[in-house]
């Protein structure tokens, strides 16, 4: 770890305390945070399967304890193009030079990000066929960054009222989708790379800890502001990555 310099050794704990916390609360969020912060810190092939690793003790911890409110009609309509989107997603992210996959981070969670806060309350539900594209375009951020959890929630908001419906379905989703890169990211190689099972298991007790404080927070704390705040978050860390990689 002292080779890694003191910033990511004091940062990157921070970062992943911020975005499980974010996760505890409503469901998701965690890699949508963590990734483009950690991408300043680390080589972006190197993130993605660490976040990964991440997610996959919050997804078992959150999904499995919520599994009995989960909408399976839902869940079974979006998997079908996520299963297309996330072998897509892990052919770019195999194949596209650094520079490309920052620029491609960048704008992607600079979109969320505005899309997200200029979209009004209230809107109507989607109507069933859009969870093939949601699926699709969800599988490839996911494989590429592991931030498919806004499109996931842009299709399953619109379909889930209750809140606590939506947040174990978009839980349940993310463990599904976890557990699909594990296999992909373990057959691509990507897991194999030198001390990322260290930095995981290093960074594992501040993700658990995140996720204590977000389930103590989750009917404390409004939702709303919370999503509010991830979105300006990443709007800012979206154009930092844009200029960087330019």
């Amino acid at each position: 770890m002292q080779a890694l310099g003191w910033q990511v050794c004091v940062l990157a704990p921070l970062v992943v305390l911020l975005g499980y916390v974010i996760f505890g609360m409503v469901g998701f969020g965690a890699t949508i945070t963590n990734v483009p912060l950690l991408a300043h810190l680390l080589p972006l092939r190197f993130v993605v399967p660490l976040a990964m690793l991440l997610d996959l003790f919050a997804a078992v911890a959150l999904g499995t304890r919520l599994r009995g409110q989960a909408n399976r009609a839902e869940l079974m309509r979006i998997l079908p193009g996520t299963a297309l989107g996330l072998v897509l997603g892990l052919t770019l992210l195999i194949e596209l030079p650094q520079r490309s996959l920052l620029l491609l981070l960048g704008g992607f969670v600079l979109y969320a990000g505005i899309s997200s806060l200029a979209r009004r309350p209230g809107a109507g539900p989607l109507h069933p066929a859009w969870a093939i594209p949601a699926g699709i375009a969800g599988g490839i951020f996911s494989a590429l960054f592991g931030t498919g959890g806004p499109i996931y929630t842009i299709y399953l908001s619109r379909r889930i009222a209750d809140k606590s419906e939506f947040r174990a379905t978009m839980a349940r989703m993310i463990l599904i989708v976890v557990l699909a890169r594990l296999v992909l990211l373990t057959a691509s190689g990507l897991l194999l790379q030198d001390h990322l099972l260290l930095a995981a298991a290093l960074l594992a007790p501040f993700a658990a800890f995140g996720l204590f404080l977000g389930n103590r927070l989750h009917h404390r704390l409004s939702a709303q502001r919370i999503l509010r705040f991830v979105y300006a978050l990443i709007i800012v860390n979206g154009a930092a990555l844009i200029l960087r990689a330019w």
